[in-house]
Formats: structure tokens, C-alpha cells, sequence
């Protein structure tokens, strides 16, 4: 019986190739654009759930309140205390691991010399947390003694080439320190939310000239460490969090908190599901960038649209091609055939097109697989389609698609009656046509909501790339501070300024793009006397020429100047800082007074508003501050450079950070390049909204294609008798795209409110953002009746231009 059924749908699919090919190939598109998001929902679900214990594995973050119950900051790392203070105050943690990022790490081995961007501190107990394939050396002690360090395969080829680097001896030039190799590592995998290349010891940094063993036991102002628990099996991580606050109140005392205030209303600590990090975790320090669990929800809820388009192809074209299956239906009831087995053939048709469908869309994935990837900068594989899991799933596919999509052109025919069909003198119900123009209004309302939003997602790019950020970010060179360059700075800042192409040097702890972290305790005059702010004022620390290298504007007073040897102990503040501290102006903020972290000091500027941070961010208040003696907290210098002399300029950079640095890589970025990469997510996002939106539209318009074309087939004898009366082609193309066309319009209206809800709430993640213009809204629906009124115009112009006569003959 199934294969009876399987060879009759066979023979109607090779029959009707005109429709055959419009169902086949819009399901092939659609069931391609599904499986391509499969593979990226796979993707970004399984970050982390490669280690053996990821379910039992958490990261403990803190937050701190700049007031009670008001959140200042929440950092994914805490201070290096936390960690054994933990352990010992709860005693089921099984094991507890803390990792420290070291930045630039410049590693010099004989003649060879590198930056590396990835090396961390971490201690002995990291491999019982994290899943690491060591291919050499002893992984359970490898990191136990100072001075120990273990690299991936591809950096130690890098040193060592084809020798074994097991006790090999590497020097770590920011601490003047032999490193011996212990272990070599595979890479960790693409969906780690960090991706270590080098692990030194932690126990070296009990060295004082690197960290000190006091400052690991007592630092709790250094939130830098990233620590990781794992709890034994079913052990409740609420239970744990729950009992956080009252840990802190027992064993940490922070500096300078007033005594009647807990530690727990100051400071919190949480604990976070390793597998939660990569979707979940958008902290103000990541250890690198993670995903976003929305962005899985938006390409799901794509994949099904798409999918449901194409569906809706399969049932108005199956249903509009009723009246040339009729007599089949008819001749089968007559011969004792029963509706059910009607409705089986049908649906066995429509799995057997899915089933095609779905073999062309897993030829097409494997094709697209590599554009994308290039696209979106994802490292999305074929092979994450290959697990059982998934394959299990996709073989179900067909026939849930095939039952959807088959289900209502199966019932509706098989209702046909016998003695009507034979006769001649069926006609297609009101129901069905109705229901088809549901089915083309859902098919245009999804399409003009991805118009929509396409447009939006580029408009609020293109605000991004315009929007003036109060700086000047463009020709400014980024390079890593050196602590030994400090005391020949100013020789090394002279030597760059003889040549014209370098206009400007400043140093700062943090540069803009970056996120601003860093706070203390602050108190201004009010009432006669020093009083702590109930705000949260970030800092920078900065040299003389950090404003006028960004091209920072003043709104009142000065920058620090040598002149002055009171400004190590002066401020300057942006405008936001002015307005919370309730200054008023900017004028009236001169020569107030301020103690910041134990300085007692002065305002002696305020500069204008800029965009520190990324335009996710509202403008903080923020203060500018130089370092206190012997005490240069600098991160980065800041070289500004004449942009129509960019080589000369580096090639100076380079050849004088060679002179002063010769055993440091020079390596250098641009900031403009750092802005630009605040919005990569952003950018991939437009671009595959784009790709998405056009194939909607695309198989929506075939679908429309096939159905105006069955519809104009039907009306054949109507257009014969306008044209014998008298009627023009433009007004047969306009009596017969009319009805379509209404339907679009009224897609447009349902589809309009959707989209300005949709992207209003996206837009709401940016601080600085666009407003919904109205003529996006008009665009969108003149775009779809555009592209509608096209794709009928080939067919309507085709009928129109017909000879009347031969559509007559029959009469």
C-alpha cells in the first residue's frame, strides 16, 4: 500500500513540474536556511559543555553597590582572597581553580621573541575543573611549583620547532623570570568562553616582585581573578548563593567601610553555571566576548518563518491545482477508495517533496556552510549536523514539514464530491480561496517584518558609524605600557615628537572602547565638610597629553600642565560628573573640592561629554586623575599620528621602540579598528538579516508566482472576453494583480505594529539609538507591493497579450 501510494505521488510530481519545482524549491531554500541556523543554534548552545563536570562546574562573580540596592558594578572576577576563603567556609566545594589573565605576554626565548596575547595564571587544581587535552608533560603537577609553564602545541612549535620542550627554560620579560615548560596542551576548543595559549604556575605569583603571597591572602580592592568551583553532585548552587552574604560579613572587612555597615550591603557574591557564560553572562569584565541567548531566539524564530513560508507555498499551490486533480479524486471515490486513503496519498506526496527537499537543502548546507562562516565570523561545522541527536531530528523533519504542509490541501481535496467532479461542474469553495488568502497575507506579513527590520538594524549601524563620539579616534595608535619604559619615558616621547608625522603621546590606564571599571572612594564638600558621594564616579588615570591626543574638549577650566605641581593632586571631570554631583554647570564646578581614593585635591577642569564606551553605554560620570608618585598605574600609550603620513610615522614608532625596548615586540593596534569591533556582533547580525529577509521574500514571491500564475490559468475565458470588449493589457494586468495586491496591502497593516514592537525592544540595548522613522514603515510596504506586483505582472502581461481567439475556440 505505501509503496503504491509512494509511486502514484511520484508520478504526480514528475507530471506537474512547474509546481513541483516551486514546492521543491522553496522548500530547499527554506529547509536549507533551517539547517544552517541549526548548526549555529548548535553552535552557541554547547559553549562549555565539553568539559566532563560543565554541570557542576560555576564562576563566582561580584557586584557592588554604590548605595543600597543600587548595582555600580558586576564583575565576572573577584578578588584573590574569595577563593580559598571559600573553600575552607564550605567544605562540600570539591575543588576550586583561579585563573588570572596576564594580558601581553612577551616571552623571549634565545634569538626568539613574541607577544602573546593569551597567557593566564592558573593554579594546580585547574585540570580537575577543566577538560584539557595535555599531550604533554604531567597535567597534576605541571602547574604545582612557581616559575612552571605549559603552552599549546602550536606556540611551543613556535620556540622549540620540532624539539621537545618538556624542561626547556623560557624567559617571561615582565618579570625578568626562567620559566620552565612543563606541559603542552591542545587548543582549547572553538566553544570555550576562554581560550588560554599559555598557563604559568599560580604559585609564582606569590613572588613579590610579580604579585606577593600578602597581597593573594589580604587584596580584596583587585578583582581580577576569575575563580571557578566545582560542587559535588547535586549540590544545590541556590543553596550556596544563599548562604554568600553571611560568609562575607564573617570574613571580609572592607578598607574604609564604615563599621555599622555589613560587608553584604556594600559588596555580593554570586555563583554562575559555566554553561550559562558564552549566552547568558554580559558582565562588565568577560574574559572574552560571549554570545547572546536573544540572538539564538531571533535566527530560531527566522528558521521557522522562513520554514512556514515555504509551507504555505506547498498549500496554496496544492490547493490551487485542486481543479486538474479532481477527476483523479473522483474516478478513486467511484472505484471504493475512502477519504482516508485519499488523505494518506496526499499526505505521502507532500513527505515525499519534503524528502527531496531536504536532500537538496543538505547538499546546499554543506556548500553554504564556509560563506557563512566568512560572514559572520563563526567557525560553524557540517559536522555539528552529524551527531545522532540531531540526525534523529532532522529525519523526523519530512514528515512533520510534509504533515503541516499536506494536511490542508489533503483534507480540502479529499472532499471532493464524486458525482459533481465527474460532471464537471465543481467549483472551489469560498472557504478555500479565503483560506489561501490568509496563508499569502501570513507569507507577506513575515516578509515586511524582516524588511523592517533589516532597515533598522542598518540605519542604527550607520548612526553608530556617524555619531560623533566628543574624540577624535581616528590615526590614534594603541600600544601596551611597559613598566621599564618609565623612567626614560620622557626621552622616548621627545625622540617620536622630532618627526612631523607624530602629533601627539599620551599615556592612561584605560583607552576609550574599553570598559570603565575603576573606582574608590570619593567625598566632596557640602554643609561645611567632607561628605561621601552616593554616586559612582569611575576613573582614569592619565598624563599630561591624554586630552589633547583624543581631541577631547575642554567646557571649562584647563588639562593637567607641568607648570602645575599641585595637579598630581587635582582632578578634572566630564560634564555628566558635574550634573550628579548637582555642580549645575561646568563653571561653577572650578576650584571645588574633592577627595578621591585618600587624595584631597581640586577640580581644575571639566571636559566635554565623549563616548568612552560603546554606544550600548550611557556617559558615566567620570574623573581624570595623574598618578601618585611612584605609583604609574598606566595600561597604554596613546600616539596620535598625521593620517597622511601613516608609514613614516610607524616606521618612526617602531624603530625608536626598538632603541629604548629592544627586548620588548613591538606590536601596536588602531583605535578606530577597536571602535569598529564594539559592533562586530551588530554588523554579522545586519548582514544575515539581510541574506534571511531576501530569501523570504524571495520564496514567498515564488509561491506567489506559482499561485498567480494556476489563478490567471483559471480566468483564461474572462481575459478573452475583456479583450474582445475592449479592455487594454493595463487594465487586464491591473483587474488581475488587484486582489493580490489588496492582500499585501493588508499584510502590511498587520505586519507594520509587529515590526515597530520588535525593533523597539532591540533598540532598547542601546543607550544612544535611533528613532523608528515612519518612512521605514511606508518603504517596507511599498517594497512588498513592488516586488509582489512584479512577480504577478509576468504572468498577468503573458495573459493579457494572449490572442482572445484561441482562449475562445472552445465556445
Amino acid at each position: 500500500m505505501i509503496k503504491n501510494y509512494l509511486r502514484s505521488a511520484w508520478r504526480n510530481i514528475a507530471r506537474h513540474k512547474f509546481i513541483s519545482f516551486i514546492n521543491i524549491f522553496g522548500l530547499t531554500i527554506g529547509l536549507t536556511c533551517c539547517l544552517l541556523i541549526l548548526a549555529y543554534i548548535i553552535n552557541e548552545v554547547s559553549y562549555d559543555k565539553y568539559n566532563a563536570n560543565a554541570d557542576r562546574t560555576y564562576r563566582v562573580t561580584r557586584t557592588f553597590y554604590a548605595a543600597k540596592g543600587v548595582e555600580s558594578l558586576h564583575l565576572s572576577s573577584i578578588a584573590p582572597p574569595f577563593g580559598p576563603l571559600l573553600q575552607n567556609a564550605f567544605p562540600d566545594i570539591e575543588k576550586m581553580t583561579r585563573v588570572l589573565p596576564n594580558g601581553t605576554t612577551v616571552l623571549h626565548y634565545k634569538e626568539k621573541l613574541f607577544n602573546e596575547k593569551n597567557g593566564y595564571f592558573a593554579d594546580e587544581h585547574f585540570f580537575d575543573v577543566f577538560s584539557v587535552d595535555v599531550t604533554k608533560g604531567d597535567k597534576r603537577n605541571a602547574l604545582k611549583d612557581p616559575y612552571n609553564v605549559m603552552m599549546t602545541e602550536s606556540i611551543a612549535r613556535r620556540y622549540f620547532g620540532d624539539e621537545d620542550p618538556i624542561n626547556k627554560t623560557i624567559i617571561l620579560d615582565n618579570t625578568k623570570h626562567e620559566f620552565k615548560v612543563t606541559g603542552v596542551f591542545k587548543p582549547f576548543p572553538v566553544n570555550a568562553h576562554m581560550h588560554p595559549e599559555i598557563l604559568m604556575s599560580f604559585n609564582t605569583l606569590k613572588d613579590t616582585a610579580i604579585y606577593g603571597e600578602k597581597q593573594l591572602e589580604t587584596n580584596f580592592g583587585n578583582n581580577s581573578f576569575y575563580t571557578y568551583l566545582l560542587l559535588p553532585k547535586g549540590y544545590s548552587a541556590e543553596k550556596l548563593d544563599s548562604q554568600l552574604p553571611a560568609f562575607l560579613d564573617k570574613y571580609v572587612h572592607l578598607q574604609g567601610m564604615p563599621a555599622n555597615i555589613k560587608t553584604s550591603q556594600a559588596t555580593k557574591l554570586t555563583v554562575q553555571k559555566l554553561t550559562d557564560i558564552h549566552l547568558r553572562s554580559h558582565l562588565d569584565d568577560e574574559i572574552e566576548e560571549n554570545g547572546d541567548i536573544s540572538r539564538v531566539y531571533i535566527f530560531s524564530i527566522i528558521a521557522l518563518f522562513i520554514l512556514l513560508i515555504a509551507c504555505i507555498n506547498y498549500m496554496n499551490l496544492s490547493t490551487a491545482r485542486s481543479a486538474l486533480r479532481a477527476k483523479e479524486i473522483g474516478i478513486r471515490k467511484v472505484i471504493g477508495a475512502q477519504r482516508k486513503e485519499i488523505i494518506r496519498q496526499f499526505l505521502s506526496e507532500s513527505v515525499l517533496v519534503t524528502w527531496v527537499a531536504l536532500l537538496f537543502a543538505i547538499f546546499l548546507t554543506w556548500l553554504m556552510l564556509p560563506f557563512i562562516n566568512t560572514l559572520s565570523g563563526l567557525n560553524l561545522v557540517f559536522a555539528s549536523l552529524l551527531r545522532w541527536q540531531v540526525i534523529s531530528v532532522i529525519l523526523i523533519l519530512p514528515f512533520v514539514i510534509g504533515l503541516i504542509s499536506g494536511i490542508y490541501p489533503a483534507i480540502f481535496m479529499s472532499s471532493f464530491i464524486p458525482v459533481k467532479v465527474l460532471k464537471g461542474v465543481l467549483k472551489v469553495g469560498n472557504g478555500g480561496i479565503s483560506f489561501r488568502k490568509v496563508l499569502v497575507v501570513v507569507q507577506f506579513s513575515i516578509s515586511i517584518i524582516l524588511i523592517v527590520a533589516t532597515t533598522v538594524v542598518f540605519q542604527q549601524l550607520r548612526y553608530i558609524q556617524q555619531k560623533s563620539l566628543g574624540f577624535n579616534k581616528d590615526h590614534v595608535i594603541n600600544m601596551g605600557y611597559v613598566s621599564t619604559l618609565t623612567h626614560q619615558y620622557e626621552s622616548f616621547r621627545q625622540e617620536l615628537l622630532k618627526n612631523p608625522a607624530v602629533k601627539e603621546i599620551a599615556r592612561s590606564s584605560r583607552i576609550p572602547s574599553g570598559r570603565l571599571l575603576d573606582d574608590q572612594n570619593a567625598s566632596i564638600m557640602q554643609g561645611g565638610a567632607m561628605q561621601p558621594l552616593k554616586i559612582d564616579l569611575k576613573y582614569i588615570t592619565t598624563d599630561y597629553g591624554f586630552i589633547p591626543t583624543y581631541g577631547m574638549q575642554m567646557a571649562s577650566g584647563r588639562n593637567f600642565s607641568r607648570a602645575y605641581e599641585t595637579d598630581t593632586a587635582n582632578y578634572v571631570i566630564n560634564e555628566t560628573a558635574v550634573q550628579m554631583l548637582g555642580w549645575g554647570d561646568a563653571q561653577n564646578a572650578l576650584g571645588k573640592d574633592m577627595s578621591y581614593g585618600g587624595i584631597k585635591g581640586k577640580i581644575i577642569g571639566v571636559v566635554k561629554d565623549f563616548h568612552f564606551e560603546s554606544l550600548h553605554q550611557k556617559i558615566i560620570p567620570l574623573l581624570f586623575q595623574l598618578p601618585a608618585p611612584n605609583n604609574w598605574n598606566y595600561g597604554t600609550i596613546s600616539i596620535k599620528i598625521d593620517g597622511n603620513n601613516i608609514q613614516s610615522a610607524i616606521a618612526t614608532i617602531e624603530d625608536t621602540w626598538h632603541k629604548y625596548l629592544p627586548n620588548v615586540p613591538f606590536d601596536y593596534t588602531f583605535l578606530d579598528e577597536k571602535f569598529q569591533k564594539l559592533y562586530n556582533s551588530e554588523q554579522q547580525q545586519g548582514s544575515l538579516f539581510t541574506i534571511f529577509s531576501c530569501i523570504a521574500i524571495f520564496i514567498a514571491c515564488l509561491g506567489l508566482f506559482g499561485l498567480s500564475a494556476f489563478t490567471i490559468t483559471q480566468r483564461v475565458k474572462e481575459i478573452g472576453v475583456r479583450k474582445v470588449l475592449g479592455a487594454s493589457v493595463p487594465q487586464i494586468v491591473v483587474e488581475l494583480s488587484k486582489d493580490f495586491l489588496m492582500l499585501v496591502l493588508f499584510a502590511a497593516i498587520i505586519a507594520l505594529p509587529i515590526a515597530w514592537y520588535s525593533m523597539h525592544r532591540w533598540l532598547l540595548d542601546f543607550a544612544f539609538r535611533i528613532s523608528i522613522s515612519w518612512w521605514i514603515f511606508v518603504l517596507a510596504g511599498v517594497m512588498a507591493l513592488i516586488i509582489a506586483f512584479v512577480t504577478i505582472s509576468f504572468q498577468s502581461i503573458k495573459a493579457a497579450l494572449a490572442n482572445p481567439v484561441k482562449s475562445l475556440r472552445s465556445e
